[in-house]
């Protein structure tokens, strides 16, 4: 079974945070809260979390991972961010979305579309997310927590617990989050793609 940690959602214990990056850090898969619903976390680059994460998404290889950064410079060490799309992301991070763009050296390979050298990269507005990446100091390889079958991420973590429970290493219980995916925004060319709309207003994207 999973360890089961109560975080405080504005002011996170600095303990329990050091104790879940520990985790995350010794291979772990974690279930753990955004400003758009739940998501399943693990170590960048860690391939047997990562086939983990697959197995219970039931993801392809054709799915793109996502990046969650702390901020716009963590971005540019691992997405290819020219002046235009700089500015866009400085006007909509933090928040609820996933930018696609192209990815840099940096990502590793068993991330990366197979067909396509693009990466997911987001900076979420949550408390517990944005402690999370500061005791890491790199980002989380992340997938929203939707179970196989349904639409929308999970929410409520007890309900995590219930379902996922044997299969996760630590659930980190948040309170309730947002029932709305984030919106995907593909940046790689301009103007912008609107791929999903979700929490995030989409309208200065469109064009």
């Amino acid at each position: 079974m999973s360890q089961f940690f109560q975080i405080h959602p504005d002011n996170p214990q600095k303990r329990l945070i050091d104790q879940a990056t520990q985790i995350i850090r010794n291979g772990g898969v974690v279930a753990y809260p955004t400003d758009s619903g739940y998501a399943l976390g693990c170590h960048l680059g860690d391939k047997k979390a990562i086939e983990r994460i697959k197995w219970l998404r039931s993801l392809d290889d054709k799915h793109n991972f996502t990046l969650v950064c702390s901020d716009l410079s963590e971005i540019g060490t691992y997405a290819k961010v020219d002046n235009d799309v700089f500015r866009l992301l400085k006007a909509h991070t933090p928040g609820a979305y996933t930018f696609i763009l192209d990815a840099t050296s940096e990502v590793p390979r068993l991330l990366l579309h197979p067909k396509r050298r693009s990466i997911g990269v987001r900076v979420p507005d949550h408390a517990i997310s944005r402690a999370l990446l500061a005791a890491l100091g790199e980002p989380l390889m992340s997938v929203t927590l939707i179970p196989v079958g349904e639409e929308l991420p999970m929410t409520d973590a007890e309900e995590i617990r219930e379902r996922f429970g044997a299969h996760l290493d630590l659930i980190i219980d948040g309170g309730a989050c947002h029932l709305e995916p984030t919106s995907v925004i593909d940046l790689r060319d301009l103007p912008p793609k609107i791929l999903r709309e979700g929490r995030g207003d989409i309208t200065p994207f469109q064009t």
